[in-house]
């Protein structure tokens, strides 16, 4: 327990640090620190699908390279909560752009058709089911190309949302939990463009930040937040309007480098 308390006591040192002064080398080191996170996931999720595991966690890494990025240990949050939705993300993501309409060559089908035959009669020369190997034997080709002719016919076949692709300790998990949640993916847009907007924020000066709080928050007049801070009306509102633009400025650089 000790060692797991000061791992994650280190990790959000090193996330603070990198959030304050962002470097590669510090991201390397948190990619390290939490590659166990982006295995297990690519672990479940190659259950789920027909890709090979390693191109998974190779693209969850990328998923977690965006969270460690735009993470903000000011927030209060777990960086494993944080982290997991982009890199699940990021593989779902992978697996609907290979998706499409599955096209088996002719050699296939016709490869798969003389095999089932085949089969058949070595079940009854056999008494028992033959193996990929004698299979591949009468057709006169390699065992890998009777394997791919098999899989090819078999991802042919339509599937149900309520097709069990896993079965988990408590309940099985079904073709349709795999898709993206599109009313989710929308809320993890607002919750990354609300972190922006508050990181942008806490860069402001006091009183300013206070004075677009006070307004655009909790809606009060320019007059109560005058009260609120001990400036006048017209003062507020000439913070309210150079915070803003300094917001702007914050979140789109390459923007405000751009104008004369």
């Amino acid at each position: 327990m000790a060692t797991q308390s000061s791992l994650r006591s280190r990790g959000m040192e090193l996330l603070v640090s990198y959030h304050q002064n962002p470097s590669v080398r510090l991201r390397n080191q948190l990619v390290q620190m939490n590659a166990g996170l982006v295995r297990k996931i690519a672990h479940r999720v190659s259950h789920q699908c027909a890709e090979p595991y390693e191109d998974l966690e190779q693209i969850g890494y990328l998923g977690l390279i965006r969270a460690i990025e735009r993470f903000n240990p000011n927030q209060g949050c777990a960086f494993s909560s944080f982290a997991v939705p982009y890199i699940r993300g990021e593989m779902l993501h992978f697996l609907r752009d290979r998706a499409g309409t599955v096209k088996i060559p002719r050699r296939w089908q016709q490869l798969n058709k003389e095999g089932q035959r085949v089969r058949e009669q070595l079940m009854e020369a056999f008494g028992r089911q033959p193996s990929d190997e004698e299979i591949a034997d009468v057709l006169k080709v390699s065992v890998n190309e009777w394997r791919e002719s098999k899989l090819a016919a078999k991802n042919r076949l339509p599937l149900s949302l309520d097709a069990t692709v896993c079965q988990q300790l408590d309940s099985p998990m079904t073709l349709g939990d795999t898709l993206p949640d599109v009313r989710y993916q929308a809320l993890q847009v607002l919750e990354e463009d609300r972190q922006q907007l508050q990181r942008a924020l806490n860069q402001l000066e006091d009183k300013t930040r206070q004075a677009i709080e006070y307004v655009f928050l909790h809606d009060l007049s320019r007059k109560e937040v005058a009260e609120q801070i001990g400036v006048s009306p017209m003062t507020v509102t000439r913070r309210i309007h150079r915070g803003i633009q300094q917001m702007v400025g914050l979140l789109h650089p390459q923007v405000m480098q751009s104008d004369p």
